[in-house]
């Protein structure tokens, strides 16, 4: 068994159908607005706004909401009744089965919890390093910026994994490093499918499609993705009397094989699981 979602897993389990999970995820998207989109619906602010608010997130660890708030969009009011909308209205997915009749409620209730239980192995609700290693809560706080940018910056639904030490760094399409050094030494790594490396360059150049874009634009949107993370993480550690400071992020093309740690290096992996089968991973390569 592996780290999956719940329509994945009813769909494998024989539950429902690929066609009826289809359906229900169309019948989410329909339903479920995000909070922006929620705020404008609701005539609270402009697209325009949220664009804004999002180019400034860019640099900022701030959500959304909040951001909104702060730069005057919206009123504190304002942005609690539109949670509060949000969560009123929010169709999960197995709910969307029950809707479109793929699913009865009694039913749902007990996949959900053989689902739980599947995957109660595979899937970390907080972020717990390995035991002894060293400046944790700096690295804690890299890997949250890291789920957060993924969210806010990436727009991407994910599971994360749990942490664990490694010897050597699993093959992938591509990745994106950048080195920290001052008080701490290390090297921040991204680890990407063919298809989130397309996923990524998406959304930061905000088109709809990239398959007119060169090699060399899809793996810089990768880097500019390491350098807005790593950007943040640097200020965040500033804040904890830490000095992190940052190098040009570079491009990796890994062998077959992967490639070993270096020498008196530890290597974290956090592996990132993102729907329809792409495949991501932090790594922090972090000098002993």
């Amino acid at each position: 068994m592996a780290v999956k979602f719940f329509g994945q897993f009813l769909v494998e389990q024989g539950l429902v159908s690929r066609e009826a999970l289809i359906s229900a995820i169309e019948l989410q998207d329909q339903k479920n607005l995000k909070l922006g989109e929620m705020a404008v619906a609701m005539g609270y602010i402009t697209q325009a706004d949220i664009e804004k608010a999002h180019n400034a997130q860019m640099s900022k660890d701030m959500r959304l909401g909040d951001l909104l708030v702060e730069m005057g969009f919206l009123t504190l009011t304002q942005l609690n009744d539109v949670i509060t909308r949000q969560k009123n209205t929010h169709l999960y997915i197995g709910e969307a089965l029950v809707q479109i009749g793929a699913l009865t409620s009694e039913n749902l209730q007990k996949h959900l919890a053989d689902f739980k239980a599947d995957q109660a192995q595979y899937v970390s609700d907080g972020i717990a390093l390995p035991p002894g290693v060293a400046n944790s809560k700096i690295w804690e706080m890299t890997a949250d910026l890291t789920y957060k940018m993924i969210t806010r910056v990436l727009d991407l639904q994910f599971r994360p994994g749990k942490c664990a030490l490694t010897e050597t760094l699993a093959p992938n399409f591509m990745m994106a490093a950048m080195d920290f050094n001052g008080d701490v030494e290390a090297r921040y790594l991204i680890s990407v499918s063919e298809g989130l490396q397309k996923t990524i360059a998406k959304a930061i150049l905000r088109e709809e499609s990239v398959d007119g874009e060169p090699a060399e634009v899809l793996e810089d949107t990768v880097m500019e993705f390491v350098n807005v993370v790593c950007g943040n993480v640097a200020a965040k550690a500033s804040q904890m009397g830490v000095i992190m400071n940052i190098n040009p992020p570079v491009t990796i093309r890994p062998p077959a094989a992967g490639l070993p740690v270096p020498e008196g290096h530890t290597a974290l992996c956090f592996p990132i699981h993102i729907e329809d089968g792409d495949k991501m991973e932090l790594i922090l390569l972090i000098k002993k």
